[in-house]
């Protein structure tokens, strides 16, 4: 199977099998670069969210390096809840005001703050996925 070019505006959960071929093989710093560069994370919080130092990001793009499967894995799990959050709200700027405001919904934290972790990550998407159908309780 050839690994296809991965973009922010084709990444959803549709293509379940590109999505694992993309993870097993990494993605590079510029695609990474690519597809993160509408959201106004900064290296810091990439790190955290992704769990690697911003040191190790810093060399992966020096040495031309492509993430490990583990990381291109959350980096995918977390585009696809971006692009889901833009498609319920319809701007950024309003996704991104509502991922970092408190949520009672979601125990009083800010969405960003759940999504290191895959659990947090389905909390979070099954959040949008309730405001985009009306059920805000």
């Amino acid at each position: 199977m050839k690994a296809e070019q991965i973009s922010l505006s084709t990444l959803d959960n549709r293509n379940v099998l590109g999505l694992i071929e993309t993870s097993r093989n990494g993605v590079d710093l510029d695609t990474f670069d690519e597809i993160t560069g509408e959201f106004p994370f900064d290296l810091s919080e990439w790190s955290r969210i992704l769990h690697i130092s911003e040191r190790t990001i810093q060399r992966y793009r020096k040495d031309k390096r492509k993430f490990d499967s583990i990381h291109t894995d959350r980096l995918l799990q977390i585009m696809i809840l971006l692009n889901k959050g833009i498609e319920v709200f319809g701007k950024n700027d309003n996704f991104l005001s509502w991922l970092n405001s408190l949520n009672i919904a979601l125990g009083s934290v800010k969405p960003i703050e759940l999504m290191d972790n895959s659990f947090g990550i389905n909390m979070v998407t099954n959040e949008l996925i309730k405001i985009e159908y009306g059920v805000l309780a």
